[in-house]
């Protein structure tokens, strides 16, 4: 699975590069995301505008990633695109994960908080 990583000041953005977050790769994005986190310290920013699809798998290994981070630390989604909204709504993950429609409402919101 590939991804790119930054940062901003404490908080690590991670872009997703693929369309697909499903049974094909959701055990990569784990362990990646498992890396991710064991190398920052922040919260942890999640840029999915380019992921068309997630299925189950894909929304597990998301549920993972959260279950990572300490209490401390978050998980905030943004860009998503209608059709994974959508299943995040379906499956009332909306109401887990905090989420943005873009990554500078994210990092704004993420830095308000910590004030």
């Amino acid at each position: 699975m590939e991804v790119s990583v930054e940062t901003e000041g404490d908080i690590c953005v991670v872009t997703i590069c693929g369309t697909r977050i499903d049974a094909a790769v959701a055990l990569a994005f784990k362990e990646t995301m498992r890396g991710v986190i064991e190398d920052s310290a922040g919260d942890i920013v999640l840029d999915l505008e380019r992921v068309t699809f997630i299925d189950s798998s894909g929304l597990g290994a998301l549920v993972a990633t959260y279950k990572l981070l300490t209490p401390e630390r978050g998980l905030v989604l943004v860009g998503m695109t209608p059709a994974v909204m959508k299943v995040f709504e379906l499956t009332r993950m909306d109401t887990i994960f905090r989420m943005y429609p873009t990554r500078t409402e994210a990092l704004n919101a993420i830095v308000a908080r910590a004030l």
